[in-house]
């Protein structure tokens, strides 16, 4: 009998998927069931999107660019332009969805053996992810007392080895929803140029920013060009989860051409 690989074998069940059926046999028991393992928004999709697809008068559903047709790449920086965030479409990856946008850079940019640190509580899928790119996952704990706040830079710090390739943030923060301040990304992007290391920013909560507070992107860093990476998507903002429709975005032109 065929063997699965050893990969296979510690890749982690998605904790988000798993109480699925739990909560499911719930609802057939009568009761109300909240869903907070999924980040399905909800708020409607947009008619406009609804309307495009409906109407759309394609013969053929042809393939595009591998790294995403022009025109819907220049959309996008279109997009961040509006939100002060100045990128041109070619440094853009149109990607299925944030998730494999996340996988292509852990590809591009780490080894097997290299180390990413995450502030924990963390998005559970990042596991999975890591697993697969044969990259570690080490935490840097966030509390609770202080809403999930960046972690002293100083802890940062301490964790940084000669395998450490980047430093991951998703901001806002999947699942605390904190909102990293401008002050406390710009001190995360001192210490990936001072140690030579990328910064990630998963930021597809990106518009999910509440009580006059103002999100605050990687890309807006200066003088980061060659270590920021930001990983985007339609599904949140526009409610299009599973339309499946993520990007990569760096001025790093390495990252691009290897991702």
């Amino acid at each position: 009998m065929p063997t699965i690989s050893n990969k296979g074998k510690a890749m982690p069940q998605s904790p988000i998927r798993k109480l699925v059926p739990f909560a499911e046999d719930a609802k057939k028991r009568g009761v109300e069931v909240f869903h907070l393992n999924i980040g399905q928004p909800d708020i409607k999709t947009p008619k406009v999107a609804l309307d495009a697809v409906k109407n759309n008068n394609l013969e053929v559903v042809a393939y595009s660019r591998s790294e995403g047709s022009e025109e819907y790449r220049t959309k996008i920086a279109a997009y961040y332009a509006k939100n002060n965030i100045s990128v041109d479409a070619n440094q853009i990856i149109v990607t299925t969805g944030g998730s494999e946008a996340l996988l292509f850079t852990f590809g591009s940019i780490m080894d097997d053996g290299d180390e990413v640190i995450i502030p924990e509580p963390f998005y559970a899928n990042y596991n999975g992810f890591s697993t697969a790119s044969g990259v570690k996952i080490v935490p840097v704990i966030s509390k609770i007392e202080n809403n999930f706040a960046l972690p002293p830079i100083e802890e940062f710090e301490k964790l940084i080895s000669p395998k450490t390739k980047a430093i991951l943030i998703c901001n806002p923060g999947n699942p605390t929803g904190y909102l990293y301040s401008k002050n406390e990304v710009e001190k995360l992007a001192k210490i990936a140029k001072k140690h030579n290391l990328f910064f990630i920013a998963d930021e597809v909560y990106r518009e999910f920013a509440y009580d006059g507070t103002e999100h605050y992107s990687v890309m807006q860093v200066e003088g980061l060009d060659d270590n920021a990476i930001m990983i985007d998507s339609v599904s949140k903002r526009y409610s299009m989860c599973g339309a499946r429709i993520g990007c990569i975005v760096s001025k790093n032109k390495d990252v691009i051409e290897t991702a």
